[in-house]
């Protein structure tokens, strides 16, 4: 089994990082780019720097911020939000980014994925996937389906998340970073359904997020949810635990991780 990746995320607004429970009520957490060069010593595996309003706002992703933090890393970094072009995926790279997540203009223009792909090589592109579970009244509770989110989660699509992950991985995209918008910023633990129909049903890494709260949490994931990575912020912006204590709870359970 391959090492499992612990990957904590700055969720940014104007230069901050802030958290927030289902993208809203956001609270400041700090400094990017003190933060990441804290995480850069606490042996995360990779970091990943999100503008959570610049789709909504209809911006660039702010290039002086990633450019901070890249300088404060030695760790791979991934950048997202407001990415609609090609020429903005290669801003972004070449401002220090190693990788780029792109959620709504995948969305909107599905051959984006490809194109980036096709520039940059699939092991650069990110796809974000935001999903709710469908809890319409023709849903089946025995079994669920999760529907795609966009635009910081205030948009819900008609797509299957299940058949849209299927499709930009292959498209292109070298990773998949799943977000819970069910369980996102609660740290009531991941949603582990999600997590496995998607892990099980594509051949590239799926990374999960959102309602990490705990030690165990992770644990469940890995072996629960078959993630090959996990994301988290509030557990590690606030103090709760260090990324340090996390592996080696994890390395104990017999789960494979890099310390």
């Amino acid at each position: 089994m391959l090492a499992k990746r612990i990957i904590p995320c700055l969720d940014c607004k104007e230069g901050r990082v802030v958290k927030g429970i289902r993208f809203v009520n956001l609270r400041d957490a700090g400094d990017p780019s003190e933060l990441a060069a804290m995480y850069n010593r606490e042996g995360a595996d990779e970091l990943v720097m999100l503008d959570i309003s610049a789709s909504r706002e209809g911006r660039d992703t702010l290039m002086a911020t990633v450019n901070q933090v890249a300088r404060k890393l030695f760790i791979p970094l991934t950048v997202g939000g407001g990415v609609r072009t090609v020429q903005d995926a290669r801003r972004l790279l070449n401002a220090g980014a190693d990788k780029v997540s792109i959620n709504t203009a995948a969305v909107e223009n599905p051959e984006l994925v490809a194109d980036l792909a096709a520039s940059f090589g699939r092991q650069a592109i990110v796809v974000a996937i935001d999903a709710r579970r469908d809890r319409s009244p023709e849903a089946d509770p025995e079994r669920p389906h999760w529907k795609v989110v966009t635009y910081g989660g205030t948009h819900e699509t008609p797509l299957d998340a299940l058949e849209w992950a299927r499709r930009v991985a292959a498209l292109g995209a070298g990773e998949i970073l799943l977000t819970s918008m069910d369980t996102d910023g609660t740290q009531a633990g991941f949603d582990c359904a999600v997590t496995a129909t998607i892990s099980q049903a594509v051949p590239i890494p799926v990374i999960a997020s959102g309602g990490a709260g705990s030690e165990e949490h992770f644990a469940e994931v890995f072996m629960r949810g078959c993630a090959d990575a996990a994301l988290a912020a509030s557990i590690f912006h606030f103090g709760s635990h260090t990324i340090r204590s996390l592996k080696e709870y994890l390395r104990e359970r017999g789960i494979p991780v890099r310390l």
